[in-house]
């Protein structure tokens, strides 16, 4: 009778067990359900620009190309020049605290300002610049 009881017992804590442990069929996996936070790379620019300026679009629209072609494709990251001189543009540079010329990273809550290196390594050394956006977009890809 111990025996039995016992058993029972001991059957029953292992099926609860694995019946909380299945998944069912066409459910999608807790990790697939993860929403990717949208990436946007902003240039605000004047409609005068010189080399440089030009130089810092250019660059950096084919850095995002060329190392996240995927996620351009899906949307996931977008790269979008904005020129502060349109009256269209002056919300986003609002949103987005841009007050001047600026090399903007967005994900969610999170600004990153490549202003600076954008000026720099745009015309002298490109790959500079790339490996500057892939040190900060990296991190915000999940």
């Amino acid at each position: 009778m111990k025996r039995t009881v016992l058993f029972s017992l001991i059957l029953l804590f292992v099926a609860s067990f694995v019946g909380s442990q299945t998944v069912k069929k066409g459910a999608p996996a807790p990790a697939a359900t993860v929403k990717q936070a949208k990436i946007e790379v902003y240039y605000f620019h004047f409609t005068r620009r010189c080399v440089t300026c030009q130089a810092v679009e250019t660059e950096s629209q084919k850095a995002v190309a060329a190392l996240y072609p995927a996620q351009s494709k899906q949307g996931i990251i977008t790269f979008k020049s904005l020129n502060l001189d349109d009256k269209a543009s002056k919300a986003m540079a609002t949103r987005c605290k841009a007050e001047g010329q600026a090399l903007l990273v967005i994900s969610g809550n999170k600004r990153f300002d490549l202003t600076d290196q954008g000026f720099m390594y745009a015309r002298n050394n490109p790959d500079k610049l790339k490996a500057e956006l892939k040190k900060i977009i990296d991190p915000l890809i999940r």
